[in-house]
């Protein structure tokens, strides 16, 4: 019996190679989206799995203000790593590193800038799970002016050489510039990290420069991580903070609200909601997002499925009925009918892992991430798949099973059965269901689309267009010949004004504790962010002042007594006038002085989060060239700065980037999310539209004598063509009234995570509707006519 219920499902294939083509195709498609949506989502749970001491590895979150959440930072002070070892015995090591460093490293007349370094802690090794290649893991970061590589940056400098024990020279960077030894090669961080790193340079060379920042505790740059022993619990460490604060945190600090908590290494990458962190963070609501869509479209590939097994069962009644007749059970029957379903299904999953394969580089390309062979081919890969197929086979065919086996065989051979309604209610239900669905992902994929790209037009008070930005990286040669650089590009016609800066829109920059004088008369201390500048940087990037002045070389004491901010930072201070905190006195970092202007506040961070309280204090120090550049030719403009470059810092390779660019990689995440979300939303679609045409065609194949006798009295092909499609569109507008509500919740919550956000209007539904009903209605309409158009002589003649 098992080979003849195969030979009946092969036959049944054959016979129906249109229905099976769709029911198999989608599906396949279907499983092939939902297969790698789960190898992203995998991918994503997976970051800093792979320390082996993970589950006991924290970190310390510093917190600068009691009731303001955007005030926790993963970036903070020195003292407060060594005092939590010294002090508690469950902290069984700790290892700090600095913030993200640059410097330009040269070999045997090879040099790149590496901007990926960490000033790092020896520790590293023994709390982290980075292999060392070679050295010795205990001492590899302990001498000063020792540095470890990754394996594929040491190649690039060796080559097939041994780099162990090689002098490699250091120019600018934290540390003095020197020549260090390469002391360690470590195996390439793993794709699945939170922050990595190409470099690792010893703390103690950070050290050799500032020995004094390490014992200030209101200094901010490092991160502090620990490893705890297995009894940790991290509720009664918190309970100890208050009084660990006060017995180590100096006095002439204590007035300035400061606390601490901890967040466990699993926590990093996608529950985090502090700022400034070492390295990338991921989405958790992206992750909840990309589940839904993937068992949105793994829904509607089933209800395709479904719907065209119960449609066709009409078909089949009468050979149930035959069956029953000369003996059949009813057992049998939904053996058969069930095994008929599985054959198809895996069938598509077949065909779907061969989708996944062809798929994965061009995932590789949208998401970034590394997938690989390997991890679809993994035991627990393959058996979730197989163990998914095997579901979907029987629930998708189990109503047609259970319905086709209870068919009485006295009706269905008189074909009563023809005028159920049972099967009809079904298939419109979940047609209803399937482009509910649709609608929500297409008014889903709309917003997002607004907005991006309300987030790369939105005006964001500073000029960012045609900005040439060179990184010198603290080079004291050009440093001391700032001015005549700034005039020498002058010179050049396609230069329409350059400005130093220590940071630029969009790149790293410092906190500063700051005391300003209130309307009382009284010096209150806030950490405002803080941009060093020259006398240009304000014109040059055209932001606008909207109280006092900007810097000016005519006034002596701007270099040395006077500060620029932005309205967050006057109104933090309850100048709701910008105008009245002209004339206050400041006291910032050794430099004491009275606030001389107020700039309009301009977004120098992503649209992710509202404009931060910033001072802008004038500096020679500094990391930045910014050159506006005016030219047709941009290519010939860049060929002549470079020239230019070479002539005054010819020590210095020529390290370019446009703002414009450079400021839209923060939105990196952004759009990778927008171009998954868009092709996952276009396939579900798709898949919608393949089973709309497969039922609209069954729809045309069961009226085909009734279209016949209707053409022979004289009916239009428009008209035929509206009677078979009016009652297809008259199910997809009701969707549309049901997914309206559910797509703007949701949409509602995904736009929370941006500071700037549009506004979700009514026509983005009913634009998405029109959407939705245009592509029914072409999908229904192409069978339609074909039916229509059909000879009657035939129609009547079908049997």
């Amino acid at each position: 019996m098992l080979r003849n219920y195969l030979k009946i499902a092969w036959r049944n294939l054959l016979k129906n190679k249109g229905y099976s083509a769709i029911n198999i195709g989608g599906l396949a498609i279907g499983m092939t989206c939902f297969l790698l949506i789960a190898m992203f989502i995998r991918n994503e749970l997976s970051y800093d799995s792979y320390h082996e001491k993970g589950d006991r590895i924290y970190r310390v979150v510093h917190h600068s203000s009691p009731d303001n959440s955007e005030d926790r930072w993963i970036w903070g002070n020195a003292p407060v790593g060594p005092a939590l070892k010294a002090d508690f015995p469950e902290v069984i090591e700790k290892v700090q590193f600095s913030g993200r460093s640059d410097i330009l490293l040269e070999y045997n007349k090879r040099s790149f800038q590496e901007g990926n370094c960490f000033y790092m802690e020896p520790s590293a090794f023994e709390v982290f799970t980075w292999p060392l290649i070679s050295g010795n893991p205990e001492t590899a970061l302990e001498a000063p002016y020792s540095i470890v590589l990754t394996e594929s940056t040491a190649r690039k400098y060796f080559g097939n050489e041994d780099p162990m024990g090689k002098a490699i020279n250091g120019i600018g960077g934290r540390a003095n510039d020197g020549v260090y030894t390469v002391t360690g090669v470590m195996k390439d961080v793993p794709a699945n990290s939170h922050f990595s790193f190409d470099v690792l340079m010893s703390m103690s060379s950070f050290y050799q420069t500032r020995p004094e920042i390490f014992d200030a505790w209101g200094y901010v740059d490092f991160y502090t991580y620990f490893l705890v022993d297995e009894n940790f619990d991290q509720a009664a460490f918190q309970a100890k903070m208050p009084a660990f604060l006060e017995r180590n945190r100096p006095e002439e600090n204590a007035e300035y609200y400061y606390d601490l908590s901890f967040e466990p290494l699993s926590e990093a990458y996608l529950q985090s909601k502090a700022a400034r962190q070492p390295g990338i963070t991921g989405s958790l609501s992206n992750i909840y997002i990309f589940a839904i869509i993937g068992l949105f479209i793994l829904i509607i590939a089933s209800i395709n499925f479904m719907n065209l097994a119960t449609a066709r069962s009409l078909e089949r009644a009468k050979e149930v009925g035959i069956r029953k007749v000369i003996g059949a059970n009813k057992k049998g029957l939904i053996y058969q009918f069930l095994g008929e379903s599985m054959i198809m299904v895996l069938t598509a999953s077949l065909l779907g892992l061969g989708l996944v394969l062809l798929c994965l580089p061009g995932m590789r390309e949208i998401t970034g991430k590394p997938f690989s062979t390997e991890e679809l081919y993994n035991g627990f890969t393959l058996l979730s798949y197989v163990g998914m197929a095997l579901v979907i086979g029987l629930l998708s065919g189990s109503y047609p099973a259970f319905v086709l086996s209870g068919f009485k065989p006295s009706s269905v051979l008189k074909g009563i059965f023809r005028t159920s309604q049972s099967g009809n209610r079904l298939r419109k239900g979940l047609v209803v269901f399937q482009f509910s669905l649709s609608i929500a992902l297409i008014a889903s994929t709309v917003i997002v689309y607004f907005q991006l790209g309300y987030m790369l037009d939105k005006n964001l008070g500073f000029d960012r267009e045609q900005q040439l930005v060179i990184d010198f990286n603290w080079d004291g040669e050009v440093l001391d010949n700032m001015e005549t650089i700034k005039s020498e590009f002058m010179t050049l016609p396609e230069v329409v004004s350059v400005a130093g800066s220590r940071t630029v829109p969009g790149s790293h920059f410092p906190a500063a504790g700051t005391n300003i004088e209130t309307q009382e008369g009284q010096m209150e201390h806030f950490e405002p962010f803080l941009y060093e500048i020259d006398f240009d940087f304000i014109p040059h990037y055209e932001i606008e002042v909207v109280a006092g002045r900007s810097y000016s070389r005519e006034f002596v004491t701007d270099s040395t007594q006077a500060m620029v901010v932005n309205e967050a930072a006057a109104r933090s201070f309850g100048y709701a006038d910008p105008a009245n905190i002209i004339g206050k006195s400041f006291e910032q970092w050794g430099r004491e002085g009275t606030i001389v202007g107020v700039v309009k506040d301009f977004n120098y961070l992503s649209l992710h989060q509202k404009v931060a309280p910033l001072t802008l204090r004038y500096s020679q120090y500094g990391k930045y060239l910014s050159l506006k550049v005016k030219s047709d030719n941009i290519q010939q403009a860049i060929t002549k700065i470079e020239s230019k470059w070479s002539e005054l810092a010819p020590h210095r390779p020529f390290l370019y980037s446009f703002l414009d660019q450079s400021f839209n990689q923060q939105y990196e995440a952004d759009f990778k999310f927008k171009n998954l979300f868009t092709i996952f939303s276009f396939l579900a679609i798709l898949i919608a539209c393949l089973g709309l045409l497969g039922l609209a065609t069954y729809s045309a194949v069961q009226r085909t004598k009734e279209i016949g006798v209707r053409k022979v009295l004289g009916a239009e092909v428009s008209s035929i063509a509206l009677l078979l499609s009016k009652d297809f569109m008259k199910l997809v507008l009701l969707a549309i009234f049901i997914a309206t509500p559910f797509s703007w919740y949701a949409m509602n919550k995904w736009l929370n995570d941006y500071a700037y956000q549009i506004d979700i209007h009514w026509w983005v539904f009913a634009m998405s509707g029109a959407i939705a009903l245009a592509i029914a209605i072409a999908t229904v309409s192409f069978q339609a006519i074909k039916a229509a158009r059909a000879n009657p002589v035939k129609s009547l003649r079908t049997e």
